[in-house]
């Protein structure tokens, strides 16, 4: 428990000089990835793990701060999509460079070590149906 604490202090403490949290970062950053800027709101709740509450309260903060708008889906009138603005695109990337070469260049494992953390976590997470793998049938009849 403990570890993931240790890492999410080093990140808040880099997202605190863009003056985000943790939360805003996590949705700003699949917005600028993005081709269009946007996402539905339910797709960002699904994507991000989190309910629905969760991303209008950070969609909310976000937007005062000017770094994402609501705008209505293009195709369907119940759907509202968040979209990044010019400023949010400049906070995402400058927030996702310093954690590059802050955080994440100089994380505390080896190389070895990702991979291996990477395999536990991963089988953890699909084993408890966190997510499942996309496999081909051609791939999951290979391990039966």
């Amino acid at each position: 428990m403990r570890t993931p604490q240790s890492l999410l202090s080093r990140i808040d403490g880099v997202l605190k000089r863009f003056d985000l949290t943790f939360a805003r970062f996590e949705l700003l950053a699949p917005l600028s990835f993005a081709r269009s800027g946007t996402l539905p709101m339910t797709k960002a709740s699904a994507r991000l793990q989190v309910h629905p509450t969760s991303v209008t309260n950070t969609v909310d903060r976000l937007e005062r701060a000017g770094l994402v708008r609501r705008v209505a889906h293009p195709t369907d009138g119940r759907a509202t999509l968040v979209e990044i603005t010019p400023e949010g695109r400049v906070r995402a990337l400058g927030a996702t460079r310093k954690l590059n070469s802050v955080t994440f260049s100089r994380p505390g494992f080896s190389a070895t070590d990702f991979v291996e953390l990477n395999g536990m976590l991963g089988r953890f997470r699909r084993d408890t149906g966190d997510f499942v793998d996309d496999l081909s049938d051609d791939q999951s009849s290979d391990e039966a």
